[in-house]
């Protein structure tokens, strides 16, 4: 299961982080920490995410 997490969270992670850097910019938040925080969010976000899903396919 974790090789599944660990594929799935490689696509999930850039997801959420691109998620969060867009709508961190559509809200007007387009000074640099603002869009790294949301980046680091989606990243972290990613991890129990892709664990419940790989959980979820196996």
């Amino acid at each position: 299961m974790t090789r599944l997490m660990l594929t799935l969270f490689s696509m999930i992670s850039t997801t959420l982080m691109g998620i969060g850097v867009v709508v961190a910019l559509t809200t007007g938040y387009d000074t640099l920490n603002p869009i790294l925080i949301a980046a680091a969010a989606g990243f972290v976000l990613a991890i129990p995410v892709s664990w419940w899903v790989a959980k979820q396919l196996a």
